[in-house]
This record gives C-alpha cells, structure tokens and sequence, in this order.
C-alpha cells in the first residue's frame, strides 16, 4: 500500500484523526506527565523504521550522514530518546526488528534489493562522470569514501551489522534503566532479527495473545511508533479501541526541511561546525488515534439499504475495511492495474460497498470464524460479487488515466524549453557563486594557516554543491517524462483489447484458450493470496512458504470464479537467517554473507547461480518514474536454495553460526522491579520455561526462560545487587486465536464532539459540490430570514 498516497487519502477524508505530536525540547524528566495530554501503558517500536531513516538519511548536509555502525547506533538512540520522550510509556516498551520475513514477503524484498543494487550502480556512474566535469571546471571536492554503512542491503537478518545492533540495544536499554526516572519502573522487550517474524508482526502477535489472558487490562493504552500504512490496518485488526499510531509528519517535513535549509544558509559556518547535534532536521511527528478512525468509520459506513434482519456491526464493519483495503495495495501481492489510491480508490470501493451491500448479501468476512478449517470466514461469493461490481469501473478508470497522462506529457512538452532555460540558469549562478578563485600573482614560500582554512572551507562548499547537483541529477533522470523518454505502452489499458495485450506481456499467453487458461490459474494464486494476507492480519502467517507465484495481478474484472477456491496451506516453518540472505541479496551484497557462502551468488560454476542475475528486466511500461517498475527476477527455488546451504552450514563457526541461530525475545528489568525476585529465581533451575506471575508483571503474561545474554544480579552474598538490570528469555504462549471483538469492560474515549454525519458526508464531497451546497444553505438562510421579517 503506498504510504504518502494513503495517509494523504485518510487526512484529508478525516481530519481529526491525525494531530500533532508534542515534542518537549526542556531538560524535561520523562518520568514527567505527557506533554500529549494523555498517558500511554505501552509503547511499541517497529525498528526497521527507524534503522533505515539512522542509516541512511534522506538529508547528509553539514556532515550528518554516518560512515560506521557506531554512528548509526547512536543516531538510533538519540531516534528513541525522541519517540520515548514524546509518549512517555509506563509499562511497557517492546523493540521489534525484522526478523525472518514468509517467503510472501521475502519476493518483494528481493526485488527492492536487487533494483537498489542497480540503482546504486547507475548513481555510481553518474558520479563518477560529475566528478570528472568538476574536475575538468577545476573544482575540487572531498574523495568517494567507501564505508560501513556504503551497502543499506546489510540491514537484513543474519548480517554483522544486525547482530551488532542487537548487542548495542541491549548496551543501550541497559543505561537507559539505571538512568532514566522514565525508564526505571518498566519492562524492555528486545525482538532483535534473530526472532523470525516483521516488526510490526510480532508487535501485533504481543497484542493479540495478551488479550487472551484474563489478567489483561482492556483499557491498556498502545502507542506503535511504524512508517508504513499496513500499520493503521494491523491497529483496527486489533480491535483495541486505546490505540494510537505516532509517526513522522512527513507531508509537512519538506516544508520545515526548507525552512531549515533558509536558517542554515543565514548562519556563520563557525556555528554550524560546532554541534553535530544542531546539525539535525528537527522532524515533526503526528499521532493518529484509532477511536476516532472507528469513530469516522462507524459514521462513514452506514448501510442505507440493508438486508432483511440485518444489525449493523462496527467490528464487522471494520473487519470489511481491513479486507477491501487490500485490493487497492499490500506487500505481499503485486498492484492490481486497476485500482491506485491518489485516484480514490479506496473511496470507490467503499461506495461500491455501501451501495451493494443489500446485493451482497451481508459482510463479506466473519473473523470470529478465523480457525475454521473450512475457510468460512471469508464469504467468497460476496467477495466476487464485490469486486466485479468494482471490476465494472475499469474501462472509466482506464480512460481517465490515458487522459490525465496526455494532459500532463502536453503540459510537460509545453514548459520544457522554459524549464531548461530556468535550469540551465541556476546551473550558471550556481557555478559562478561557488568557483574558487585564488588571488593572481601572489607568491609564497608556504601557504598560511589561513589559506589552507579558506581551501578547506571551498573544497567543502564544492562538495556541497556536487552533492546537490548529484541528487538533482539523479532524480532528474528518474522522471522519463521530463527527460524526453515516454517509454513504451504497449498494454493501452484506454483502447480496445488492453486484457489480451496485457496477458500476451505480462504472462506469455496468446489466443482466447490461452489467456482464459492463465486468468484462472492467476486468479486461482490471487485468491489465495487474499486467504494468506487476511490470515496473516488477524493470525499470524497460515504458511511461512506460501508465494503468489506471478510478477502481475489480475483485473479485478477478471476474478470470476473466485468463489470456487478453496485454499489449503501448509505452515511449513521459516528460514534461517543466512538462507534469507541467500533468498533476497544482489551478488553486489554478497559481501554480508559468510565468505563460505558468498561463492554460491557470485561463482558462474554455482548451481543456484541462476538466482543472481546480473542484469535483469525491470518492466517500464506504461510508467513514468523509475522507481515504479518491476523488477522480473527469477522466482527463489527453496528445495535448490537449501540443499546447497545445508551443505554449508557445517562450516559456519563462532559468531557466523550464532547468527544463523533462531532465538526468543529478551526481557530487560531493572533489579528494583516487582518481577525480580522470580526472574532471580529461574537462575537456579534448569532451562525450562516459567510461567510469569500476573501479580507482580503489570500488564504482560507469558513465559521467562534463560536465554544466552540472560544476566544474573546476584552478588557475592546472593543478594540482588541495587541498579542492576536483569535479562532473560521471553516466549509467548499460544493459548487460543485472537478474538477480533471488543473486550468486556472497555471504556471508550469522549466522542469528538465535531463529528456527526452530515460532517462526515460533506467531507466526503469535492470542493465544487461544497460550493454548490453553501449557495443552497445560503439562499435558504435568506429565505427563511425574509420570511420571519415580512412574513
């Protein structure tokens, strides 16, 4: 699901469901009340969001960009430090890193680390041709370095970077509990890469077995800190109403990002050297609360005509949501060419939704019913009705978009030499302003100290402005439009016969048996994708080797006899680590892996070898960015994979075999804390699990058990020692499926006040309909105010 275009979308629809976040910069205790004006019991961290933006972030002005895992690590603490401070947990804080993905996920993974490989190697060649043009102008600049952090692809499990991540959070979270009022009085989860699952995964599979316990507080208030928009998703699945999502405000950061860069332009290079700190865009952060989104929504989605006996059920409702949402994007299935989230798709399906409701004959899924064995919690008939209903828009949708896409390559032809002109001017001002011209005729038997300042000081700014050109560059040539490559459309989805193009491309099929042989089979794979990612939200993974096994989705027009599938998974279990690298790393990054292995991807004898192309398709067409295509790479074989990474894994030795290990989540207190006493305990037993005793872990149950970094506080006279921080294993019990329904005894947040239906339709309205409607209630004002005066 694209993130910018769905938080865009939900802004925009529902207002008040996103607010600012406070960011309290005084020395202020984070034991202190939240400056939010609410307290939160527990905090979730989906790492990965904050790994990437640490390692390579978007901005490296002023000599922030880090050159070594150290530097990344601290950039992550000072990361948390922000997003503790902001919600303030009191119970608890839960790190998730991804761990070993399904093999549903691990594809799409692949082709983003093979198309970052190629990309990088474009960058790098356009490079190099910039630093000879700076040379050639006499301009020198800092050398190309490479570096730790040069590869971002480390950031995958199984790698020495994640491993030394993991000992640095445990480092970090151990000086934060002996130093930090905030911190003291509660729990630590680490789920470090070695703990198979994504992030946001394992956080949610927390959240669903704790409600399972008697002892579980339904009031628990939740904070996830995550980028991606499957979050908002995964939170309704829930079905905790005290439920908020905190994120960076990323629409309004490139304004604050400009405005900073005005500041920084307006201040003496001598301040701007000083503090690395100071250095930092500060970002601006938001929390979306999920009682109101349940609030719009039970507004939104009433059903104006619905069946005979027929109640209206807002976790039904939502459940719907969650589903229908899938069709306009997910991770796990490729887009549907139907269906795009800036063109209000999701308005679309829900109308169709509300519209035909009385025609589906009810909700379409019923995730109370989410272990039958028979499937029966997805009403496929329905489903197909659905979708067809959407599937009758296409040809409208198809048309609209050649239109909107012949209107923009004619206003780009119209504004390009103008365009040009404007570059190619600022191109010059630029060169002109930052030229380092040395006095002539001066000579000296050694240059001053204050010379050498003055080079540095230019080679710096020269350095500056390559970079930026660099980037200018580079996104420049990623726009096909504006560079004067209108690239290939050989589908035409807006003329006649796009569905037997589009299989003749995409799927190698020609001829009517042909393509209806292969919609079938593609709608077959499809359907069961849509039985695998329900499961996955509500559940967990009903197979960790399941894969739709296509580049391309159907038509939602397509997807008849959709009903007729019955799926059937098997669990399977999850890679190990290095076989994930093996499954999802470019030759270029063979580099991560143990060198016994790294052969097996860059040796032409290798029996895998056909895994790692060096060069592979990447579909342009129709497309305008570069980013937007599709990478066509091989499909992982997983018998082939492991046969040959078994054979291997004999040889992997010290820190190369622990980090090809499966492990459990770690759980940190600090030695005050009223669960010591029987983690103390579990030091002088054998390694078997320990039930945890409700009445001393405010807010989470399970099981501890030893765990390789497990710390024991005991002193010389087996006493705890004060301020020492304990560590043990953490599993989670499997005691039943998750109930997606309220819980007894919740109490819902004050209604906002604003909120009522006729607000929720008028917002739903475009702006000429809002201006039609003020001229109606206007006229009506003066009609009834006439009225009164002169009867």
């Amino acid at each position: 699901m694209g993130v910018p275009s769905f938080f865009r979308w939900l802004g925009n629809k529902y207002p008040k469901v996103v607010v600012k976040a406070i960011v309290d910069q005084r020395d202020e205790s984070t034991s202190s009340p939240n400056p939010n004006g609410m307290e939160f019991d527990n905090l979730y961290l989906d790492m990965n969001g904050i790994i990437h933006p640490c390692f390579h972030p978007e901005s490296d002005e002023d000599g922030v960009q880090p050159t070594s895992f150290e530097e990344v690590f601290i950039n992550i603490f000072e990361y948390i430090d922000t997003l503790f401070n902001i919600v303030r947990p009191r119970k608890l804080l839960y790190m998730a890193i991804d761990g070993v993905a399904p093999r549903a996920k691990m594809n799409q993974q692949r082709a983003r680390r093979f198309k970052s490989a190629k990309d990088k190697e474009l960058a790098d060649a356009e490079e190099e041709k910039l630093r000879r043009q700076f040379e050639l102008e006499g301009k020198q600049v800092l050398p190309k370095k490479e570096n730790e952090v040069s590869d971002s692809n480390i950031i995958t499990p199984g790698t020495d970077f994640m491993d030394k991540l993991s000992n640095a959070l445990r480092s970090y979270i151990s000086l934060r509990l002996n130093n930090d009022s905030g911190w003291r009085d509660i729990k630590v989860i680490l789920s470090d890469a070695n703990v198979p699952g994504e992030g946001e995964h394992k956080i949610m599979s927390f959240i669903r077995q704790q409600r399972n316990f008697s002892s579980y507080d339904p009031n628990t208030r939740h904070c996830l800190y995550g980028l991606d928009a499957d979050l908002i998703m995964l939170a309704l699945a829930t079905h905790e109403v005290h439920f908020s999502i905190l994120r960076e405000d990323v629409l309004n950061q490139e304004q604050q990002h400009a405005n900073c860069q005005s500041v920084r332009e307006m201040t003496p290079s001598s301040v701007k050297s000083g503090n690395r700190k100071a250095s930092i865009v500060k970002k601006p952060y938001q929390l979306l609360h999920v009682w109101i989104l349940r609030e719009y929504l039970e507004l939104d989605m009433q059903i104006n005509d619905p069946p005979e006996n027929f109640k209206f059920d807002l976790e039904c409702i939502i459940d719907d949501f969650i589903f229908m949402c899938f069709f306009a994007g997910n991770d796990f299935l490729p887009h549907m060419p139907t269906l795009e989230i800036h063109e209000n798709a999701i308005d679309l399906l829900m109308t169709i939704y509300k519209k035909e409701f009385k025609n589906l004959g009810g909700y379409m899924v019923d995730m109370l019913r989410v272990n039958d064995k028979k499937s029966g919690f997805i009403k496929l008939s329905r489903v197909e009705k659905f979708i067809l209903l959407v599937g009758a828009y296409e040809d409208k949708i198809f048309k609209k978009r050649s239109e909107l896409r012949e209107r923009k390559l004619r206003r780009l032809c119209l504004n390009k030499d103008s365009l040009e002109e404007e570059i190619d001017a600022g191109s010059s001002a630029t060169d002109s302003s930052s030229t380092c011209t040395l006095p002539n005729g001066e000579e000296s038997e050694a240059p001053s100290l204050g010379m050498f300042e003055n080079m540095h000081s230019q080679i710096i700014e020269n350095t500056k402005e390559f970079k930026q050109k660099l980037k200018d560059s580079i996104r420049r040539k990623s726009d096909l439009f504006k560079n004067g490559d209108l690239g290939t459309d050989k589908v035409r989805y807006a003329a006649a016969g796009y569905k037997e193009r589009y299989y003749k491309y995409k799927f190698s099929a020609e001829g009517p048996g042909d393509i209806e042989s292969k919609r079938k089979e593609v709608v077959k794979y499809y359907t069961e994708g849509l039985f695998w990612v329900l499961l996955y939200y509500f559940s967990g993974p009903p197979s960790w080797t399941w894969f739709y096994p296509f580049h391309y989705a159907p038509f939602a027009s397509d997807l008849k006899g959709l009903g007729q599938v019955k799926p059937k998974f098997e669990k399977g279990s999850p890679f190990l680590p290095i076989d994930t690298l093996m499954a999802v790393l470019p030759p270029r990054s063979a580099h991560a892996l143990p060198k016994v292995y790294q052969t097996l991807m860059t040796d032409e004898s290798s029996t895998i070898i056909d895994f790692y192309p060096s060069d592979f398709e990447i579909d342009m067409d129709g497309k305008r960015f570069t980013w937007q295509g599709i990478c066509k790479l091989p499909f992982i074989e997983e018998e082939r994979l492991l046969s040959e990474t078994r054979k291997l894994e004999k040889e992997l030795v010290g820190e190369d075999r622990d980090r090809n290990k499966e492990k459990v989540d770690q759980l940190f207190v600090l030695s005050t804390h009223n669960m010591a006493s029987q983690i103390v305990a579990l030091f002088t037993k054998e390694n078997c699990p320990i039930k945890i005793d409700n009445s001393l872990c405010s807010g989470i149950s399970g099981f501890f058990r030893l765990h390789e970094n497990a710390s024991s506080v005991k002193g010389g006279d087996n006493k705890l020692q004060e301020d020492s921080v304990l560590c043990v294993g953490y599993e989670l019990p499997n005691d039943g499926p998750h109930v997606p329904r309220l819980l007894a005894g919740v109490e819902f947040p004050v209604k906002v006040s604003e909120l009522s239906e006729f607000a929720i339709i008028f917002m739903s309205l475009n702006g000429l309909v809002h201006i039609c409607l003020f001229s109606y209630l206007f006229n009506v004002m003066v009609y009834l105010l006439c009225h009164c005066v002169y009867g």
